[in-house]
């Protein structure tokens, strides 16, 4: 499938365009431009697609949707977004949105009408409505929220008229946009049963249709990964193993969360698929501020772009930009105007340059996991696939170790250095990437 080969952006839209905080439905402003600017870098710099947080209309950051068939009025129109996806397409870039189907906002039009009318509303099953109670908001009714966040009204998917609803939006978001694939947003916490209706909805629409999951823990969801299902989920175990052992120099860690979830042992969850892998996003701090040790940013790259799984950078991070959390996320998400593109250029090539490498080497993509040399500052594994084998090798300390992996000639991906692979050199806070010869 074209996404297993795939370089993703994420780009997150209301704060990249510099919207503003809250949605005042007024006057339509019109911002995608910025995003369309930045496709000749995109394609540039090697990524394939495009993920794109929430877009549609909705209160203030995307997640507490209003209107499932309205992109949001502080980006721009319909029509424009369409001309935006037309234009990735154009570039060789898949499009995939951010679907947010567990909750909404509450100026969703069914909710308001339920505030209006009570239990006349016929729309007040689409959520799960207790008139003896009362909110927050003494709306005198109470209901069921994400996680204790009242704003956001949980949906009751188990309503056949909210199911059709919420398809039909994913239909026409794939007829009218042309879309490739969907993340869900707390994909967690939908139903298998409606996973597969989704996973119905798009089959029939366009073939290989990328679904991927947002999971906080991976544990047990391994059965959702499946072809009637997802595609993929994301991948915060390894995101948080990954900052942990280099954070802590004890890459022991990493390689047990890599051989747990990818190795070639029958209790491996995610041996043979593909997650979905990142090293910060838009809802935790920027690499550049977790790492502790800076000389080690591009390792982290190295080791995000050959691991199994797919490699996904969120926009600004090529720059080696900071971002803490707090501010109610805000300071995650700024806008391009105001990043320093040349904050980093060794950064930008070198995340290029294992785009390209990737790109170019079907094991990275499809192969097998198996360690070959793990210490606790440095790592070396072994991705095979079709005869093709690639050998990794990070290091993440001031030292300078041999690593031995087998008596064999390689490639280095990154330098063009060829050596015996049962002597390579590491040089302090460098990786190597070896194809054997």
């Amino acid at each position: 499938m074209w996404f297993d080969e795939a370089v993703f952006y994420q780009i997150y839209p209301l704060g990249f365009c510099g919207a503003e905080r809250y949605n005042d439905f007024g006057e339509i402003r019109h911002r995608f431009h910025r995003i369309e600017a930045e496709i000749p870098r995109l394609k540039q710099m090697g990524v394939t697609a495009v993920l794109f947080n929430p877009l549609f209309e909705s209160v203030r950051h995307g997640y507490d949707t209003v209107d499932f068939f309205t992109v949001d009025r502080r980006l721009g129109t319909n029509a424009e977004f369409k001309s935006l996806v037309q234009a990735f397409h154009a570039a060789g870039i898949r499009v995939v949105l951010d679907g947010v189907f567990n909750h909404v906002g509450r100026d969703f039009p069914p909710f308001k009408n339920v505030q209006k009318n009570r239990e006349n509303a016929p729309e007040r099953f689409f959520f799960h409505i207790n008139f003896s109670g009362n909110s927050r908001y003494d709306d005198g009714f109470s209901y069921a929220d994400w996680e204790g966040h009242p704003e956001l009204v949980k949906l009751n998917l188990e309503n056949a008229e909210l199911q059709q609803y919420l398809m039909n939006a994913v239909r026409f978001w794939i007829r009218e946009f042309e879309i490739d694939g969907l993340r869900l947003d707390v994909s967690y916490l939908l139903p298998p049963w409606f996973l597969e209706l989704l996973r119905r909805t798009v089959n029939e629409q366009k073939p290989e249709f990328f679904l991927v999951g947002e999971v906080i823990r991976l544990n047990n969801f391994e059965k959702n990964v499946t072809p009637a299902r997802l595609d993929s989920a994301t991948n915060y175990e390894g995101f948080r193993s990954m900052l942990s052992a280099f954070n802590s120099r004890n890459l022991f860690e990493i390689e047990y969360s890599m051989t747990r979830l990818f190795g070639n042992f029958p209790w491996c969850l995610f041996r043979g698929k593909r997650l979905f892998n990142f090293v910060d996003n838009h809802d935790v701090e920027r690499a550049a501020t977790a790492l502790k040790e800076q000389k080690n940013l591009k390792n982290l790259y190295t080791l995000l772009f050959t691991m199994p799984g797919i490699p996904c950078v969120y926009y600004g991070s090529e720059f080696g930009i900071e971002g803490k959390k707090g501010n109610l996320d805000y300071d995650l998400r700024p806008c391009i105007d105001e990043i320093d593109k040349t904050a980093n250029p060794e950064l930008s090539a070198h995340i290029a340059r294992l785009a390209k490498i990737r790109r170019e080497n079907r094991a990275l993509a499809y192969g097998d996991y198996q360690k070959a040399v793990v210490q606790n500052g440095w790592f070396a594994f072994v991705r095979e696939f079709g005869g093709e084998k690639i050998i990794v090798a990070v290091n993440i300390t001031e030292t300078d170790p041999t690593v031995r992996v087998e008596e064999a000639e390689g490639v280095d991906l990154l330098t063009g250095e060829v050596r015996n692979l049962n002597d390579i050199y590491l040089r302090p806070y460098s990786a190597c990437i070896y194809r054997k010869k």
